[in-house]
């Protein structure tokens, strides 16, 4: 995309975002992907729903978005959607739900990352303000790749072999990356960071959905109740 659009001028506050998001992109990433090997889809998407609400505090101390009282009424309707994720194990005991979380360990992994992309979100618009959008999503995902290589040539102990056995599957998946950063980043760039968010997490739905479909999870109704509950939180939280 490079040559098709205007380079900015970029400044001290663009190499800061950047120096800061890669490393915790990094991290966010591969906890991300341990959490859907680990634990059910179900399971653990419906937690990066908990990002908008890290973003009440983390979007008011980086960029000075602030959102409104009715944000502690989305944080409980959220709480109570994470609750109805694991209801299914209340009858023994009321705080059982919520132990249930902590015991599965791709719940715990996606709470992380859920506070990470708090952060790195932010960070984002700072980049974006301080370039533009087309620009930061051009360059970002290139210098993201690189800063994994090394992590990727560590894992596989130096073999490349993987990156080419799936190359179909591996194409499409770095497409829909691409048009989800592109889109993404114009987003940000127009509204308040929380509420982009909060109409991303809507994502969240489809992943119990495929979940059910694909790998054919069980206890789908009552985390896809939970999961509609915890999108009403964050919906709350962005329109009020």
């Amino acid at each position: 995309m490079l040559p098709f659009i205007d380079i900015p001028k970029l400044d001290a506050y663009f190499y800061i975002a950047i120096l800061i998001l890669v490393p915790l992109e990094i991290v966010a990433l591969i906890l991300y992907m341990k959490a859907i090997k680990l634990s059910p889809l179900s399971v653990t998407l419906p937690f990066l729903a908990l990002s908008p609400i890290f973003m009440i505090f983390t979007s008011n101390l980086i960029l000075g978005e602030r959102v409104d009282k009715f944000g502690i009424i989305g944080i409980l309707i959220t709480a109570i959607g994470a609750y109805l994720l694991n209801i299914n194990t209340a009858k023994h005991g009321i705080l059982e739900p919520f132990k249930a979380i902590r015991r599965e360990r791709g719940s715990m992994y996606m709470i992380i990352v859920a506070f990470i992309y708090s952060i790195t979100s932010n960070f984002g618009k700072m980049a974006i303000l301080h370039s533009s959008p087309l620009f930061f999503a051009s360059i970002y995902l290139p210098i993201l790749s690189a800063a994994l290589f090394p992590v990727l040539m560590w894992e596989n102990q130096g073999k490349v072999k993987q990156l080419f056995s799936n190359l179909t599957i591996f194409s499409l998946i770095g497409l829909s990356v691409v048009f989800a950063t592109i889109t993404h980043f114009l987003a940000v760039n127009l509204i308040e960071v929380p509420y982009v968010i909060s109409v991303k997490r809507t994502s969240l739905l489809f992943g119990i959905m495929f979940g059910a479909i694909w790998f054919k999870e069980t206890n789908i109704r009552e985390r896809l109740i939970g999961g509609i509950i915890m999108i009403i939180g964050v919906i709350i939280i962005a329109l009020f």
